[in-house]
């Protein structure tokens, strides 16, 4: 381990000189900064952090907010206009499209040049050339000119070759969006298992991948760090800050706070112990425990709804401190509408503990034509009925939404993140992200 950081970022910033005309230039030369000719976008400004050796650190931030500027100056691509960085170790990026590539070269020479680059001898180059084109998998067309590929055969080959240079540090940019879902998945497990020896930095829009690789997460806006801290946390407010954004371009104000405040729900009935029928099962039993709804949960939203109460029931609305994974539940959300509200969707997510989505939906395909309109002051009351799926030890939360409109265009009133919390004990699924009950089983002998 390296007593150093691998990455370290002080008071980095880059500005770009803009001229309106071609002509501004060759006046700026003339002049010898005298006069301005340009006007300054600073798309970078004071940023700085640091990433140890063997973390995994995501950067979050809308399209234009300055992340491609910071890993191409990490890169050494490009030259700050302030500030200092050093990164330790041998680094591989993986940027824009065809960043690197010769147009006119075949793939196969251009995984070379690549690797040549990245600093691999001859003789590694041609021991490991094999692994980079199973690993690529574009069949034929690596004899091909990169010209002629696609977007999806750009990020193939280059992953391919980052992946077997023996990197430090890789920075991978969101060019992973553009691939295949099988390609992905490839690209993700070597992620996965490059975290355990190497230094990783991480672009996407995708928050839920972020949380998913990621340790820590740095949310740059407009140039600046907004925020950084663990991945779950950041990427949470960052995703309040999007449908903040989205309401005041719909020009949705947000509800002003009152001394009204909802008051939580809970009801009279006591709590099930569902495990009682299932005492003589095995001890691989699925031992669900259910948490108490938390009606201070971290939210964000327009304010013309609130969330009052999340359970988990019996069918026959028993509510439930502990389920059996494979069993029939209800899940029960209580909305109380501040303000009138024509067309209310209520819908939830259930996550695992590092922020996957592992399933939900809402009420808005159900009533889509015949929506429940509700007046400022009442109530409604969503249910969805659905079999526990079998969980893996572990935490696990619902996060909980009321939005009005349809599922494409929408107001977000209320998003509870973690409103409700439950926890497997002991369970039977040894792989995947959850199990599904299955109806029957069967292993026969054929003759």
């Amino acid at each position: 381990m390296f007593s150093e950081p691998a990455i370290h970022a002080a008071h980095l910033s880059k500005c770009y000189q803009i001229y309106d005309k071609p002509q501004d230039r060759l006046k700026q030369a003339l002049w010898r900064g005298r006069r301005k000719f340009f006007h300054e976008f600073w798309a970078l400004q004071d940023v700085s952090f640091e990433v140890q050796v063997g973390e995994t650190v995501g950067i979050i931030g809308r399209n234009g907010s300055g992340k491609s500027t910071l890993l191409q100056i990490l890169c050494g691509t490009l030259t700050p206009t302030a500030g200092e960085m050093a990164v330790r170790g041998r680094v591989a990026a993986l940027l824009e499209l065809g960043a690197g590539f010769n147009p006119e070269f075949t793939g196969r020479e251009n995984a070379k040049l690549n690797a040549a680059l990245l600093g691999l001898t001859a003789e590694q180059i041609d021991e490991r050339l094999d692994c980079i084109l199973a690993f690529a998998d574009i069949g034929e067309f690596i004899d091909q000119p990169v010209k002629t590929y696609s977007s999806g055969m750009f990020v193939r080959l280059g992953f391919a070759v980052i992946a077997h240079v023996d990197a430090d540090v890789l920075i991978i940019d969101e060019a992973l969006a553009v691939g295949d879902g099988f390609f992905t998945q490839k690209c993700m497990r070597f992620l996965r298992r490059f975290r355990e020896r190497g230094t990783v930095l991480f672009v996407s829009h995708d928050t839920s991948a972020v949380m998913n690789l990621c340790e820590r997460a740095i949310w740059l806006d407009r140039g600046r760090i907004e925020q950084q801290g663990p991945a779950k946390e950041t990427c949470e407010a960052y995703l309040a800050a999007l449908h903040a954004q989205q309401r005041r371009e719909l020009g949705v104000a947000e509800v002003a706070r009152t001394a009204a405040e909802p008051e939580i729900q809970r009801s009279a009935e006591p709590a099930v112990d569902q495990r009682l029928q299932y005492l003589n099962c095995s001890p691989f039993r699925n031992d669900i425990e259910v948490f108490e709804f938390d009606f201070d949960a971290t939210s964000f939203g327009a304010g013309g709804a609130k969330v009052v109460n999340v359970e988990l029931r019996t069918p026959d609305g028993l509510p439930l401190a502990w389920v059996v994974g494979g069993s029939a539940v209800r899940l029960m959300v209580r909305v109380q509408a501040l303000l009138d509200i024509e067309r209310p969707i209520v819908g939830f997510f259930v996550k695992d503990r590092l922020g996957q989505l592992l399933f939900g939906d809402n009420t808005f395909l159900t009533y889509a034509d015949q929506p429940v309109a509700v007046v400022a002051g009442n109530c409604v009351e969503a249910s969805f009925d659905f079999s526990m799926p079998i969980l893996p030890p572990g935490e696990y939360s619902i996060d909980i939404g009321v939005a009005e409109g349809s599922q494409s265009e929408h107001i977000q009133h209320h998003w509870a993140h973690d409103a409700l919390l439950f926890r497997a004990h002991t369970s039977s699924v040894t792989t995947g992200l959850v199990g599904i009950p299955m109806a029957d089983i069967q292993l026969r002998r054929i003759a």
